[in-house]
C-alpha cells in the first residue's frame, strides 16, 4: 500500500564548495574540482550546487564555465546578483539560478531575501535570467509572506533557508519545522517550486522530507563533504539519497 506522498520525489543537489576550498588551500589542481562533480553525479546525484563569491574563497567563476560544459545533471549558480555573477549566469545558463543576499566578507549565507523591499530589483533579474530559459529560485527565510513575496517577483521557485531548523532540530525542539511547514504551504499555494538548504544533514534530513514531502530539491554541501571523509563519498552520497526516501 503506497500513501499520498509516494509520488514526490526530492531531488539531491550537491554542493562543491569546500571541495573547492580544500583544493585553494594549497594551490594547484587536488582535489580536482571536476572530476569530484563527475564522480557525485556518477554516484547518484541529481545535480551539483556551487556559489562563486568575488574573492573566489572556494569556487571560481571558470570552475562554473567548465562545469557546465561537463555536467550531465542539474548545474545551480547559486550567489547574489552582483553584475559580474549575472554576467557570468547568462554566460554559462545553468539550469537553475539561486539569488542569495550574502555580503563579499559573509563567511556563508546567513539570511535570505527581503521581497517586498526588494521587489523591483528581483523582478528584473527573474526577467533578465528567464530571458535565457533559466529557473529562478529566490533564498527566503520561512517566512510565508517573503515566499508570496517572490512569486509576486516572477519566481519559479523558492529556497528555504533551513539554518534555524538544523539548530531547533539539533536542540530537540518539537516546533523546528513548523515555520517552514507554513512557508511550505504557501509556495504550493502561490504555484512556486519548492528547494531547501543550508545545514541539512544526515540528522536531520529525513525528518524535513518527511513533514514536507513536495520538497523539490535540497541543496547540501558542507554536512555532505564533511561526512564522506569518514564514510568516503561515493557511499555518502548514497546515504543522503537514502535520507530522502520516503
Amino acid at each position: 500500500m503506497t500513501d499520498k506522498y509516494t509520488q514526490f520525489v526530492t531531488k539531491l543537489s550537491v554542493n562543491i564548495n569546500k571541495i573547492a576550498v580544500l583544493r585553494n588551500s594549497r594551490g594547484g589542481n587536488r582535489p580536482d574540482v571536476l572530476r569530484a562533480a563527475l564522480d557525485i553525479e556518477r554516484f547518484g546525484a541529481d545535480g551539483i550546487t556551487v556559489h562563486p563569491r568575488p574573492d573566489a574563497r572556494h569556487i571560481r567563476y571558470d570552475d562554473v564555465r567548465d562545469l557546465k560544459r561537463v555536467l550531465a545533471t542539474e548545474l545551480n549558480v547559486e550567489g547574489n546578483p552582483i553584475p559580474s555573477f549575472v554576467d557570468l549566469v547568462l554566460e554559462t545558463v545553468p539550469a537553475q539560478v539561486t539569488l542569495v543576499p550574502d555580503a563579499p566578507d559573509a563567511l556563508t549565507s546567513n539570511a535570505g531575501w527581503d521581497t517586498a523591499a526588494h521587489r523591483a530589483f528581483l523582478t528584473d533579474m527573474t526577467a533578465r535570467f528567464h530571458e535565457k530559459g533559466i529557473r529562478v529560485s529566490i533564498f527566503v527565510d520561512p517566512d510565508p509572506a517573503m515566499v508570496a513575496g517572490a512569486a509576486a517577483c516572477g519566481a519559479d521557485r523558492v529556497e528555504l533557508y533551513t539554518e534555524s531548523y538544523a539548530r531547533l532540530h539539533a536542540a530537540g525542539d518539537a516546533t523546528a519545522l513548523d515555520a517552514f511547514a507554513a512557508a511550505a504551504e504557501e509556495a504550493r499555494r502561490q504555484g512556486l517550486g519548492l528547494n531547501a538548504g543550508h545545514d541539512l544533514s544526515l540528522e536531520n534530513l529525513a525528518d524535513y522530507v518527511r513533514r514536507i514531502p513536495w520538497t523539490d530539491e535540497v541543496s547540501i554541501g558542507h554536512a555532505l563533504i564533511a561526512d564522506a571523509l569518514y564514510y568516503g563519498l561515493e557511499n555518502t552520497v548514497q546515504l543522503y539519497r537514502r535520507a530522502l526516501k520516503r
